[in-house]
């Protein structure tokens, strides 16, 4: 199965401050640095990284170029990201406080520039049993959905972030959805209550697999009567930017490598622990042999 992620490439702007800024204040940064980001380049990395097969389809501006070039050296396949000169690169402004935690704002720039014409031109590379990997940072979502699903490709998305138009997609022709509480709440109408989130999303979506992530709880698989939980990690905490991407990417090539839910789960919360104590997005995203041979002994319960 080769994947195609069909995602957003930023430019991270992060500044790292004692606390998130709230409504009408004011405050200054100790530093700022700029990453490569994206949840769609993080998540090819992952992939890749953890060992898939992972072509990358996107749309930067000139400013975007070194971001090619990183998923180049990480091993992705990026004959399909594009170049536009009229454009700039999507880019996000992050807020990092003194516990780790984190804010982000989005600019959608290049990201946005994604056609139908584009999307057709890409598709046809890829055929039945492969998967398209999906997040909502792009135009065009919507249309993917659509196309992939006419050629038989397995559909992944994480839905974030979510929004009027995402809920307006075919989400019906999605395989698996890999998402947290909040976009979980909005999918359902406002359940709050995870067992109950989990019905929700399986009664909307019944032949889809639904991985629902906790944050310090660790996540949840479900499919039909299947339940399979797993606890986090635990691990000084750096910045959590690219935790979510990570566990995705490496939860997805799991899966693809014939590993077992309960494995794969396990594979994408170590990755993710690593991730997290690390610095920046996309340079925090561990290899798979550090994933494996890492000793994480403290391991929380849901």
């Amino acid at each position: 199965m080769r994947v195609l992620n069909f995602g957003s490439l930023n430019i991270d702007y992060v500044y790292n401050v004692d606390h998130i800024v709230k409504k009408g204040e004011t405050i200054s940064s100790d530093t700022l640095n700029v990453f490569c980001g994206g949840k769609g380049l993080n998540q090819s990395i992952a992939l890749s990284k953890a060992g898939a097969e992972v072509y990358h389809a996107g749309v930067i501006g000139e400013d975007g170029a070194f971001l090619e070039e990183i998923l180049r050296a990480s091993g992705v396949h990026t004959r399909f990201v594009q170049m536009k000169a009229d454009t700039r690169t999507g880019n996000a402004i992050i807020q990092k406080d003194r516990n780790g935690d984190n804010c982000i704002l989005l600019y959608g720039g290049s990201n946005r520039a994604v056609t139908p014409v584009m999307a057709d031109e890409v598709l046809e590379h890829f055929e039945a049993g492969d998967m398209l990997v999906l997040q909502n940072e792009i135009s065009e979502l919507s249309y993917l959905m659509e196309r992939a699903h006419e050629r038989g490709m397995v559909i992944a998305l994480n839905p974030s972030p979510i929004d009027e138009e995402l809920l307006k997609a075919p989400l019906q022709y999605v395989n698996y959805f890999i998402l947290n509480e909040i976009e979980a709440k909005t999918l359902t109408n406002g359940v709050e209550e995870d067992n109950a989130m989990l019905e929700a999303m399986l009664k909307k979506f019944p032949n889809a697999e639904i991985i629902l992530t906790l944050g310090e709880r660790g996540s949840v698989y479900a499919k039909g009567t299947v339940r399979v939980e797993q606890g986090i990690y635990k691990v000084p905490v750096t910045d959590t930017t690219a935790a979510g991407d990570t566990f995705t990417g490496y939860y997805l090539a799991s899966i693809i490598q014939g590993l077992s839910v309960e494995e794969a789960l396990n594979m994408a919360a170590k990755a993710s622990a690593i991730a997290v104590s690390r610095k920046g997005a996309a340079p925090s995203i561990p290899e798979r042999e550090e994933v494996e041979n890492m000793k994480l002994s403290v391991e929380t319960d849901i």
